[in-house]
């Protein structure tokens, strides 16, 4: 009897399926410093899975946050390996035919990263190899834009991959979301005498309305309560909190 008043007072209050002791599963990429990666104790860590867990103490739900490489996370959502994917994915009309995207959680300028005095113009393209995360939306602009220019495209399955041959002299630029650039490349000793080139990259075609939480179709439940949840948490400081860690500047944007 107790069980069954415990289930009519949740239906009363609107909530959906098993408030009590509910867990939430969020897939984002293991290897995106400093939006996410996978600590020497395996646990995830960074600003997407911090923004998760703030995500479900709103919820007031269990959160876990679970490593998936970046180029099968949305056919892996498809798959009901995890509710929802929090791993900077940008808004882009291409995504929204299969998934469904929450509000935006922060919106970044993509950049080029190249040697120091590098002057970007159509000309420098040409022979030039440029490193992109594979299945990312950097990739799709530069196949789009700058191929046709004569640069080379050489995808990664992990952004940092492409500071490494970056630094080896393997490739001639990083085209990354710029806070990836600054914090994981430039501004450490690995970095040095490497710069941001050339201007930001933020066509709304390509780029889409910034960073938002995804769920599937299915899942509009689930999408109005992430939405709630943001916008609660933007509002009590707890999003404030978490950025200020990770970034010196507001990331959430315009």
């Amino acid at each position: 009897m107790f069980k069954s008043l415990m289930v009519l007072g949740a239906c009363a209050l609107g909530m959906t399926a098993a408030a009590h002791g509910e867990t939430l599963r969020f897939a984002t990429d293991a290897s995106y410093p400093p939006f996410s990666q996978q600590g020497p104790d395996g646990k995830m860590k960074g600003f997407d899975p911090d923004i998760a867990q703030a995500l479900c103490t709103a919820m007031k739900v269990t959160c876990e946050v679970v490593p998936q490489d970046f180029d099968g996370i949305i056919p892996a959502l498809q798959a009901r390996k995890f509710d929802a994917i929090i791993a900077s994915m940008n808004i882009t009309e291409e995504r929204k035919k299969v998934v469904s995207f929450s509000n935006k959680y922060y919106n970044m300028p993509s950049r080029l990263v190249a040697k120091q005095g590098s002057q970007i113009n159509d000309a420098w393209f040409k022979g030039k190899k440029i490193g992109v995360l594979r299945s990312s939306i950097q990739e799709k602009y530069a196949r789009d834009n700058w191929v046709k220019l004569g640069a080379k495209l050489v995808s990664y399955a992990k952004a940092p991959e492409s500071f490494l041959d970056l630094k080896a002299g393997r490739v001639d630029a990083s085209f990354v979301d710029a806070a990836v650039g600054e914090s994981d490349f430039i501004k450490t000793p690995s970095g040095k005498g490497y710069a941001f080139a050339g201007p930001e990259y933020n066509e709304v075609k390509y780029f889409g309305e910034g960073a938002a939480v995804a769920v599937r179709k299915t899942n509009q439940a689930l999408l109005a309560r992430i939405n709630k949840a943001l916008q609660q948490i933007r509002a009590d400081g707890s999003y404030d909190k978490i950025q200020k860690k990770y970034f010196s500047f507001d990331i959430y944007g315009k």
